[in-house]
C-alpha cells in the first residue's frame, strides 16, 4: 500500500532533520562525547544498583522456603503432651508443616554435628529438650505475619523458647526495601540532572544559532519547524547516552562477576547472576531518549520564542 504524498514528504523531512542533527553532533565530536559521557554515567549508576539489588532479591527469594521457627519445649513435657501440641499446631492455617523431634533425637543430632560424643557421655541426663520445627505458610512469610505467628507461639505454656532461624532474612528484605527506595530517589535525581545537562546544551546551541534562527523567521519559518532539529539533537544525546550507559554497565558488571561468583561459592550456592542485558539494552536508550527530548523541549520552548527578527 502506497502512502499519500504529503505523508511521505512529512516523513522525509523528519528523516532529513534527524540525520542533520546527528551530523551536527558528529562535527563537534569532543563536546558531544563529553555530554554523552555525562548522560551515560548518570544513567548507568542507578541501573547498576538496580541490577545488583534484583540479584540480591532473587537470592533471598530462593531461601524463602528455608524460613522456619524452632519451638524449644518445656523440659518436663511428656512425649504424649508434645505430640498433642503438634497436632494442635498442625490445624493452624498459618502453619504449612511442622516436624516433631524428641529430646533423644536432638541429642543424637547434636552429637553428630558437634563432635563432642565423649563429653556428652559423661552427662548424667540429657540436657536438650524436645523441639518442634514450624514451617510457616507461603502467604505468611511477610515480616508482619511472621511477627504475629511468633507472638502466638510464645504464649503457649508448653513452649520454653521460640527461635526464628531465618530472622536475618527478614532483616535483609527490610534492608532491600530501603535500598530500593534509595535507588528510586537517586534515579529521579540523576534523571533531573540529565534533563538539566541536555537542556543547557540545547540552550547553548540555540544561542550559537541566533542569527540563523532570525533569518529563518524572516523568511516565514514557524517555531515548530525551527524547534524540530533541536528536539532531534536532544533525542540523539539521550539515545547515545543510554547506549554509553549500557556499555559502561556491561564493563563494570564484567569486572565484578568473578569476585561475586567467588563469594557465592563460599556459601555453597549455585545461584547464577542475572545481568538483565537485553532488558537494559532496550530500557536505557529509551529512557535516555525520553529525557533527551524532554530536556530539549523545555529549553527550546523557553528560548525560541524570545528570538525575533530585528
Amino acid at each position: 500500500m502506497r502512502l499519500p504524498t504529503f505523508v511521505t514528504n512529512y516523513l522525509l523531512r523528519h528523516l532529513q532533520t534527524m540525520l542533520f542533527s546527528l551530523g551536527q553532533l558528529w562535527r563537534q565530536p569532543f563536546a558531544s562525547l563529553m555530554t554523552v559521557t555525562v548522560i551515560g554515567i548518570a544513567l548507568a549508576l542507578p541501573a547498576g544498583l538496580y541490577v545488583l539489588l534484583q540479584n540480591v532479591n532473587n537470592i533471598s527469594d530462593q531461601w524463602d522456603n528455608a524460613s522456619q521457627i524452632t519451638l524449644f519445649l518445656q523440659q518436663d513435657l511428656s512425649q504424649k503432651q508434645a505430640k498433642e501440641l503438634s497436632k494442635k499446631l498442625q490445624k493452624w492455617p498459618d502453619i504449612a508443616q511442622l516436624d516433631y523431634q524428641t529430646a533423644d533425637q536432638s541429642l543424637i543430632e547434636f552429637r553428630q554435628l558437634s563432635g563432642l560424643g565423649n563429653l556428652l557421655d559423661t552427662l548424667p541426663d540429657n540436657p536438650l529438650p524436645a523441639i518442634i520445627i514450624v514451617y510457616p505458610a507461603d502467604e505468611n512469610l511477610r515480616p508482619d505475619a511472621i511477627g504475629s505467628l511468633l507472638a502466638r507461639l510464645e504464649e503457649l505454656p508448653q513452649v520454653e523458647q521460640v527461635q526464628l532461624d531465618m530472622e536475618w532474612l527478614q532483616r535483609l528484605r527490610s534492608i532491600n526495601k530501603t535500598i530500593q527506595r534509595g535507588i528510586t530517589i537517586l534515579g529521579l535525581l540523576l534523571s533531573l540532572s540529565v534533563l538539566l545537562v541536555i537542556g543547557n546544551t540545547i540552550r547553548l546551541a540555540i544561542l550559537n544559532r541566533q542569527s540563523e534562527i532570525r533569518v529563518m523567521k524572516l523568511v516565514g519559518a514557524t517555531d515548530r519547524f525551527i524547534r524540530r532539529p533541536f528536539l532531534y539533537t536532544g533525542f540523539w544525546y539521550g539515545i547515545l547516552g543510554g547506549l554509553f550507559a549500557w556499555f559502561t554497565l556491561l564493563f563494570t558488571l564484567g569486572l565484578l562477576t568473578g569476585p561475586i561468583h567467588e563469594l557465592i561459592g563460599h556459601y555453597g550456592s549455585d545461584f547464577n547472576l542475572q545481568w538483565f542485558t537485553a532488558y537494559m539494552l532496550m530500557t536505557l536508550p529509551m529512557i535516555g531518549a525520553l529525557l533527551g527530548i524532554s530536556g530539549a523541549w523545555l529549553a527550546v520552548g523557553r528560548h525560541i520564542h524570545m528570538i525575533e527578527p530585528d
